[in-house]
This record gives C-alpha cells, sequence and structure tokens, in this order.
C-alpha cells in the first residue's frame, strides 16, 4: 500500500515543538500516518479576505506533510458558515427548523470542494489511499473522480445521517447522496446511521443492497460500514488519575465543599440539549429537597460558531437560564449552576471527570460523543460515577453500563440523576467496568485499524 492522505476541514497542526494539539482522533491519525507516511491536508482557518489564496502551505514533520490551504471570505460564508453549518449540520441533526438553504451558500460548498480537489490532486500519487472526514467535504471524491483520480477514496461521517424523510427536505439531496456513491467505503458511527443511509437509497429507488454490507447507486458499487469512533482509552486514564492530583482540579473540589459533583461538557451548539439539562436538574433539586445545598452542577461549555445568528443567540439563552435557576434556588453559601462559557485544558477535564459523582451526557441528536467515553475511562474503578447519557446518543449503542435517558423528558432525566446519586458501590462497580472493558478493547486505534482495513480490501 501507498501513502495515507487524510482530508479535513481542518488539521491539528504540530506546534513549532512539533507537538500536535490533543484528542484521541488527532493521536489514531498520526499514528496511522507515520506507519504509512502522508499528508494531511485541509482549511488552514485563516481567510485571504477578497484575494486568491495563496498556494498551500506545507509543514513537514518526520514522514507526514501538513498541507494548509487558505479560504476567501466568500468561501468561508458560502461554504462553512452557509452550507455546511446552516444546512447540512441542522438537517443532520433532525432540525428542519433550523435548516437556512440558500442556492448561492449551495454553489459555494461544491465550489469549495472543487478547490479543495484541484489543490489535493497534485500532491496524490497512484498508490495512495486517501480518507475523507465529515459533512464539510462529501463532494471530494466526485471532484477528485471528475479529475481522473482512480485512488481508492475512504469517507467517513462524524454526525448523524438522518431517515429519508428528513435528508430529502434539502432541495440538493440527490446530489449529496451521489457524492457519496463515488467512495470505495462510506463509514458511519452507529447501525442506525446505516440503516438511515441505505433506507435513502430504497426510497429514491437510486440504489440497492447488495449484502455483506455493499451497495450499489449511480452505476458505482461501495462498501458502507459501521465504524464508531473511539478514544484512547487506556491513555486517557492514566492521564485523569495523574490529572486528579493537580493543583487547579484540587482546587475545584475544595471550592465544592464535599458536594457531589454532577458535570456536563458540551461545545455550544443546540443539538446538546443544554436547555432541557438545565430544567431536568431543576426539576431534580425540586423534587429532591434533600439534595439542596448537596449537590453542585458543573456545565462546561466553550462557544462554537459564534458567527451563526442561531449560536450567539443559543449562549444567551443558556446563560440566562442557568442565572435564573441559581436565583430560584440558590442560598448564600451555595449556587447550584456553575455554568462556564469558556474552554478549559483537557488535563484539567480528565481530572473533573474523576472527581465528578455523575456524568450528564444528554444531546437531542449526537454521532457519538466522545464526552461520555472519556467521562467513563476517567473513572476510579474503587469509586466511579454513574454515567447519565441520552439514548439519542451513538454512545448509547456501546455504553449498555450507563443510565439510559429521553432528554425532552426533563422528568426521567431528573429521576436519572437521583438514582446515579445514591447508587450502591458494587452496582456501580459493574456498570463501569462492562462500560470501560468495551472501552479498552474498542478504542481510536482499533476505530482507524477497522476502517483502514476495510477502504484497502
Amino acid at each position: 500500500m501507498g501513502r495515507l492522505v487524510i482530508v479535513s476541514n481542518r488539521v491539528p497542526v504540530p506546534d513549532k515543538g512539533g507537538i500536535a494539539p490533543a484528542g484521541g482522533l488527532a493521536v489514531a491519525l498520526k499514528v496511522a500516518l507515520e506507519e504509512h507516511g502522508g499528508i494531511w491536508m485541509g482549511w488552514s482557518g485563516k481567510s485571504s479576505g477578497g484575494d486568491e489564496p495563496a498556494p498551500l502551505a506545507r509543514l513537514r514533520q518526520g514522514n507526514i506533510t501538513y498541507a494548509l490551504t487558505d479560504l476567501t471570505d466568500t468561501d468561508v460564508e458560502e461554504y462553512y458558515h452557509g452550507f455546511a453549518n446552516r444546512v447540512l449540520w441542522p438537517i443532520c441533526h433532525y432540525r428542519l427548523d433550523l435548516a437556512e438553504y440558500g442556492r448561492k451558500e449551495m454553489a459555494g460548498y461544491f465550489r469549495v470542494n472543487r478547490f479543495f480537489a484541484h489543490r489535493l490532486a497534485p500532491l496524490v500519487e497512484p498508490d495512495d489511499v486517501i480518507w475523507v472526514h465529515d459533512y464539510h467535504l462529501i463532494p471530494l471524491a466526485a471532484e477528485l473522480r471528475q479529475m481522473g483520480l482512480k485512488n481508492r477514496i475512504g469517507f467517513f461521517l462524524h454526525i448523524p445521517w438522518p431517515p429519508a424523510d428528513v435528508l430529502f427536505t434539502m432541495p440538493v439531496h440527490e446530489e449529496i447522496m451521489r457524492g457519496l456513491s463515488h467512495y470505495e467505503v462510506v463509514g458511519f458511527q452507529t447501525d442506525h446511521d446505516l440503516e438511515n443511509f441505505a433506507g435513502c437509497l430504497r426510497r429514491e429507488g437510486i440504489g440497492d443492497e447488495l449484502g455483506a454490507g455493499r451497495f450499489s447507486a449511480y452505476g458505482r458499487i461501495f462498501k458502507g460500514g459501521t465504524y464508531p469512533i473511539g478514544i484512547e482509552t487506556a491513555a486517557f486514564a492514566e492521564f485523569a488519575k495523574k490529572a486528579s492530583t493537580s493543583n487547579t482540579v484540587r482546587k475545584a473540589q475544595q471550592s465544592i465543599e464535599n458536594r457531589s459533583l454532577i458535570i456536563g461538557v458540551d461545545r455550544l451548539d443546540y443539538s446538546k440539549g443544554l436547555t432541557q439539562r438545565i430544567d431536568a436538574f431543576e426539576r431534580f433539586i425540586l423534587a429532591n429537597p434533600a439534595q439542596q445545598g448537596r449537590v453542585t452542577y458543573l456545565q462546561i461549555t466553550p462557544k462554537s460558531r459564534s458567527e451563526v445568528p442561531e449560536y450567539e443567540a443559543m449562549q444567551r439563552t443558556v446563560a440566562e437560564q442557568a442565572g435564573r435557576v441559581n436565583g430560584a434556588l440558590g442560598a448564600v453559601d451555595w449556587v447550584p449552576i456553575r455554568y462556564i462559557n469558556r474552554s478549559v485544558g483537557r488535563h484539567i477535564l480528565a481530572g473533573l471527570y474523576r472527581l465528578a459523582k455523575v456524568g450528564l451526557v444528554t444531546p437531542l441528536r449526537d454521532g457519538m460523543n466522545l464526552v461520555a467515553k472519556e467521562y467513563v475511562a476517567a473513572q476510579d474503578p474503587d469509586d466511579p460515577g454513574v454515567l447519565v447519557l441520552s439514548r439519542f446518543a451513538g454512545a448509547a449503542r456501546e455504553l449498555k453500563g450507563s443510565l439510559l435517558v429521553n432528554p425532552y423528558d426533563m422528568e426521567g432525566t431528573a429521576n436519572a440523576m437521583a438514582r446515579a446519586l445514591t447508587m450502591p458501590l458494587d452496582e456501580r462497580k459493574e456498570r463501569w467496568k462492562t462500560m470501560m472493558d468495551h472501552l479498552l478493547e474498542h478504542d481510536v486505534s482499533r476505530w482507524c485499524r477497522d476502517f483502514l482495513v476495510d477502504l484497502r480490501d
């Protein structure tokens, strides 16, 4: 096999000391790239304004070449803020009410994918294997095929794939489906996503299931598979153990004054169910008066896509809601909800996960949700916390030891919090071990290896 070429919207570029940003995905893909040598190409995150972007900026670390391109202001607005995040993202998360389709943004999305293809093609050698990541770049394989590339190209979708009735509300759904048919392997997080994809092919009469995970559509045969993404489980567990003794985490422990800690960690996004979660916590406190003053809910929510109006409005809504609950329930010596609207270092997060008695992961819809897996991996085996998990997160298909909840049912979620905080130690240990054993076997390296084996076959 030749080199591995990875293409993603953003690239985790190493700093001047050669250290790449932390994160299981970056670690696994970097290891795969180092094994075969390769290229990681994507958007630099910078704009060239109204000028044509400069040639690709290249950085070589060992046998990996990082290739970055700027985009124009128009490209960023139409491709990224526009079609990717105002059409594909809400539709894939079942939020038709938030999808803002515009023909100009759609054209920009396909134009930027064509631009990526033209910048990538000269770097690709005939025996290279190309792995494209996420919803920003669905049409990339079709553009590369149009240029004559015959390499094996795989695609992995990190977010959910919706059922036909949801997808078909998008005016260009057929172009998106056609784009996916140009890959050798199309990977999804869960069996539900794969079933939805197969249903989309059947409903339109554009494709058939051939068995053994193979599909035919638009005159091409390709594989559709389920590849649940994992974390670097063993390393993160050790990381959390060390982080729990850090000064910052110790100060956090002292500040909650022996209260039970419930933790939520989410990017600020309407798919995460933050307002429903705060309502559920309020109901939990009202239904369990004995817990007043004895529990602290810490919600860490870094800002996200603040250029998109819906996210700016949501930031105000969540902050106001947390303030309302604190004003209604709090006391002079007790603030029920601590709401942090900025990023927290990964080493601190790991220690806070280990400190928390309950991990509250209740998205309305999520492709996988790695916070759930990190929370489990971070626990003390002798005194593990309890994971309260939305049944609409991809992680619910794997983490059978969690307390599954419907995030739209605030009373049910409140009851799960009460159960988690009073669960006997033996049951907590049993539930945690079931999940931890699974995560150790199905870590991020396994995910990476399984996908690439199928793509090479």
